[in-house]
């Protein structure tokens, strides 16, 4: 299944509302119970010259990874992050972001992830605590404030 940007969601890595971010999308993979996107990141995302920025590989990590809740409809925010920088994630070549699930211990959901390059060498990689909370609470505390 394509998860594509939401046209009502601001977020800046997979929303489509906001035209300064990245509008990534995903597939669902059910069977093998991953997110995959495919990306070329491009200058305007770099760091030093030629590579992507770390704080872009890890909000593609992070993106990645955060997908999973959509397998069994979980509603979770990130709570840590951790990326090992294995080797420069260079700007505009095919990358393949990976995430997936390795542990439930009660509200806490552990994930991992990886970035690869087109020849399958192992970029940049993430494990990501979750961290599940109550919709229906987030969302009155919102409109609480607003």
């Amino acid at each position: 299944m394509l998860l594509k940007p939401n046209p009502s969601n601001h977020c800046f890595a997979c929303g489509g509302s906001n035209a300064r971010g990245m509008q990534l999308t995903f597939e669902q993979d059910d069977q093998a119970r991953r997110i995959r996107g495919m990306f070329r990141i491009g200058a305007d995302f770099q760091g030093g010259a030629g590579f992507v920025h770390g704080g872009i590989v890890a909000t593609l990590l992070d993106e990645a990874m955060a997908k999973v809740n959509r397998f069994q409809s979980d509603y979770a925010v990130t709570a840590h992050l951790a990326v090992d920088y294995l080797k420069p994630v260079p700007v505009d070549e095919d990358l393949i972001v990976d995430g997936w699930e390795t542990e439930r211990n009660g509200r806490n959901l552990t994930r991992q992830g990886e970035i690869r390059d087109s020849a399958g060498v192992v970029l940049a990689r993430g494990e990501g605590r979750f961290v599940q909370i109550d919709a229906e609470r987030l969302q009155k505390s919102l409109r609480s404030r607003a």
